[in-house]
């Protein structure tokens, strides 16, 4: 017997493989993932008084992360291409940053984590991406500008 571990995604050879699922039984799955991105309050009151020059940052970063949710197998190289059932995402913006949440649905024999991280993280880059100019200092940088607190809140499974 080995002291090695079964590698999942790796053959013994070293070659990335993708996990085999066929035999599993299809059920009902859920995630939910939360990140948050730092901003100047200046930044937030334009964002919330729809005056930044890019246009409605919440909307077009709701786009940003569906839309991210729904490829996330093209980026994410062993994810499954999965059945996307439902997608909601919530944005509560504060004095000084905004927070997103995505939950993930689908149903069938893996489950949707990665999915809600790229939906999170797509989503946030979309606000970023939306608010560079006013975020940006004489040099051009980003000094309060951060992403941060990027994890799972929840995953949930369901028996078949």
């Amino acid at each position: 017997m080995s002291d090695e571990p079964d590698l999942t995604h790796v053959t013994d050879t070293g070659d990335a493989q993708m996990v085999d699922v066929g035999d599993k039984p299809d059920s009902a799955r859920r995630a939910v993932a939360r990140g948050r991105i730092e901003l100047a309050p200046s930044t937030v009151e334009a964002i919330r008084a729809n005056e930044l020059e890019k246009g409605d940052v919440l909307s077009v970063a709701r786009v940003g992360a569906i839309n991210a949710v729904k490829h996330t197998w093209e980026t994410i190289p062993m994810c499954h291409q999965i059945p996307i059932t439902n997608v909601e995402t919530e944005f509560v913006v504060d004095d000084a940053s905004v927070d997103l949440t995505v939950a993930v649905e689908t149903t069938g024999k893996t489950g949707c984590e990665m999915e809600a991280l790229e939906g999170v993280t797509t989503g946030l880059n979309v606000v970023w991406d939306m608010v560079k100019a006013a975020e940006k200092d004489a040099d051009g940088q980003y000094p309060q500008t951060k992403i941060t607190g990027v994890e799972i809140l929840s995953k949930r499974k369901a028996e078949p």
